[in-house]
């Protein structure tokens, strides 16, 4: 059995029309818009340096200090703010200002380094801090008294079984309580996200 096929009419292509002398310049315009902009992003991100701080420290609470004349906000935590109170066996007591002293006794009047590249909102440095080989954002969530905060959620973890620092007793988070008492400063999370923001915030400062 055969089949035979129709041939229907042949379709006809015309040929595309030369595109316009304006469309050319303006495509070679943006190819050089987009060129451009990726060159000066290039040698913006050169300036995106580590900075070193070190020197004697100026301990301002839990989770922050100042080097010099540089403010460092300690990344990755976030401990009670000086006059938080939390609770423990019935009765309130003043976890900011133990916060404080459990940083103070960790850098035991050794020199403190810190090093970072972002920047918190309020222009604070965000470091990783050293006194001698302790390293001390690690340290005081290892203490208990800072809660991981982007990071360091193991040694929180070890911390909250323990039941020292804060996790003897009962606390309001931090962020929480900054959320309640609007007069102090509210810290961002530092994610994934807030660690993109910071970049992004650290690229136009520098634009």
């Amino acid at each position: 059995m055969s089949r035979s096929w129709s041939r229907g009419p042949r379709r006809r292509y015309a040929p595309r029309p030369p595109r316009g002398l304006w469309r050319r310049l303006l495509d070679y315009g943006l190819t050089v818009i987009v060129l451009g902009l990726f060159i000066l992003v290039a040698a913006r991100l050169d300036r995106f340096e580590t900075r070193k701080e070190q020197g004697t420290a100026i301990v301002n609470d839990g989770d922050s200090l100042t080097l010099g004349t540089e403010r460092i906000r300690m990344r990755g935590i976030d401990a009670p703010e000086y006059t938080q109170t939390c609770r423990k066996e019935g009765a309130d007591y003043p976890c900011g200002r133990l916060a404080r002293q459990s940083l103070v006794r960790l850098i035991a009047n050794r020199p403190v380094s810190c090093s970072g590249w972002q920047r918190d909102r309020y222009g604070r440095l965000l470091g990783d801090c050293k006194a001698g080989d302790t390293q001390l954002n690690r340290a005081q969530v290892q203490a208990g008294w800072a809660v991981a905060f982007g990071d360091f959620e193991t040694d929180e973890a070890t911390a909250r079984v323990a039941k020292v620092g804060i996790w003897a007793g009962s606390f309001e988070e931090p962020q929480d309580w900054r959320d309640s008492h609007h007069d102090q400063p509210t810290e961002r999370k530092h994610g994934t996200l807030a660690s993109l923001g910071d970049a992004l915030r650290e690229l136009v400062r520098f634009w």
